[in-house]
């Protein structure tokens, strides 16, 4: 059993004992001590605060408790029920509110579930503010109002089509241009809140042929969450079999967007934010962010359309606060996730969706053909094994220091770019191991640069 306290949120399986797992004790906490933190800064009187959920079992308990403490704290709760990541993180200043609670476990397995958390943009909450949440939970340092103070909840039917006609008034969302295309498109939603919301924002870009695979939401996971291709057998075989033109895939919460091919081939989650800024860089000026674990592709886009390219720390916090520091048009994470300011500062795989459309209907080719113009990149990811005892942070410094080639990299972890290559090292925080990332032109070539670092560490 597994309970996850970080500065953005709590994540754990359920069941089990309090303190040791997602228990309702914990839930309870949890919730007052965020709702502690937003008082102090809110703008409204009673406090407003965004729920929603995905779809798995334990959603609607999950839910209920988050809801009924809220109302215990005296707060105006606005419960968009089955929902996703980025439509609640748009009704945020959508509905004015002082902060958001996202009830998901995004990848993970069903037994999980967390609390994501948001501050008045509708963005993660920044590192002091989850360090004075984790203290106010630690000490129980919160006060529930009197009867007289009781908040409320109220039911929000519509964030999703919300959602979706904020996409559709984006100038560069070419409605038109779809329709005429005549896709037919294949969707596995996982059993998740993909469903409820893809599905609409195809019929609203005039998608009339759609291949729905697991778009119920019963939080019934057909297969592992993670858009991995290891996990996508039954769609990129459906795609070709059904003579698709391209496939999508989401994970529960929907702020992570994986593409097959029409030959059933993976698209490549580090190329969902590569096809969208190649999309959205001749029309908008301006710089592109994305973390350092991921794909040199971004940068070479960016920068054969003149523009700048950087880096963040992983985590989408830290992409979000180097998008503002650059102002950049377009930026997100390897994983699938779009980041799109104009929208909202968060992975959003709607946007995704409607952008990539829009692209392959006026360049007006195949899936593959637009994924074969992108510079060829291929990652390895392996972990090194420490001695308990290493000092990591030790050992990372003197390699940082004693590097002398390629381009070394601090902000997060060591990462060290060559002409043609990167390696990118982090520590774990949970336990003694290394993480190795790499990238080269050739699948072989990054895992003999993987195994040489491996050897270093080790050795």
């Amino acid at each position: 059993m597994t309970l996850i306290k970080s500065i953005s949120g709590f994540r754990g399986t359920l069941g089990g004992k309090a303190g040791e797992t997602l228990s309702p004790i914990d839930i309870v906490k949890f919730t007052a001590a965020y709702t502690t933190i937003i008082k102090r800064t809110a703008k409204n009187h009673p406090v407003k605060i965004v729920i929603g959920r995905d779809a798995r079992p334990s959603g609607a308990m999950v839910a209920e408790l988050v809801n009924q403490t809220l109302v215990a704290m005296g707060v105006e709760v606005l419960d968009c029920g089955l929902s996703t990541t980025p439509t609640v993180e748009m009704m945020v200043p959508h509905f004015n509110a002082d902060g958001g609670i996202i009830l998901t476990a995004s990848h993970n397995p069903v037994n999980w579930n967390a609390l994501k958390l948001l501050n008045n943009k509708g963005e993660f909450i920044d590192a002091d503010l989850g360090k004075q949440l984790l203290e106010i939970a630690a000490s129980e340092d919160f006060e529930f109002e009197p009867v007289e103070n009781l908040g409320s909840v109220t039911k929000v039917t519509d964030a999703i089509a919300i959602h979706i006609q904020k996409i559709l008034d984006l100038p560069l969302v070419d409605v038109e241009a779809i329709k005429r295309a005549n896709f037919k498109v294949a969707v596995d939603a996982v059993n998740s809140t993909g469903g409820i919301s893809i599905l609409p924002l195809l019929d609203a870009l005039g998608v009339k042929q759609v291949v729905p695979l697991y778009c119920e939401p019963s939080g019934d996971f057909p297969h592992n969450p993670e858009p991995l291709a290891e996990h996508l057998e039954e769609i990129m075989s459906l795609v070709p079999q059904e003579s698709c033109d391209v496939g999508f895939v989401v994970d529960p919460d929907v702020d992570r967007l994986a593409i097959i091919s029409e030959n059933g081939q993976m698209f490549g989650e580090e190329y969902t934010l590569v096809a969208v800024a190649d999309f959205l860089l001749p029309h908008l000026k301006g710089a592109t962010v994305s973390n350092l674990s991921s794909s040199r592709a971004l940068r070479v886009v960016t920068e054969k359309a003149g523009q700048q390219y950087f880096a963040a720390a992983v985590g989408e916090v830290n992409v979000v606060e180097k998008m503002k520091e650059v102002n950049a048009v377009i930026g997100g994470e390897g994983n699938g996730g779009i980041i799109y300011p104009e929208l909202h500062y968060g992975r959003d795989a709607l946007v995704g969706i409607a952008f990539f459309l829009t692209h392959l209907a006026q360049k007006q080719c195949k899936t593959s053909e637009l994924r074969a113009s992108y510079p060829p990149f291929f990652m390895a990811k392996k972990k090194a094994q420490l001695d308990p005892n290493q000092d990591v942070d030790a050992l990372l410094d003197t390699l940082a220091k004693t590097q002398k080639e390629g381009a070394v990299t601090t902000i997060d972890g060591v990462k060290i770019d060559f002409e043609n290559e990167w390696v990118h090292l982090r520590k774990s925080n949970t336990e003694p191991i290394i993480r190795i990332y790499t990238e080269a032109p050739t699948q072989a070539a990054a895992d003999a640069l993987a195994d040489k670092w491996m050897l270093k560490l080790q050795n």
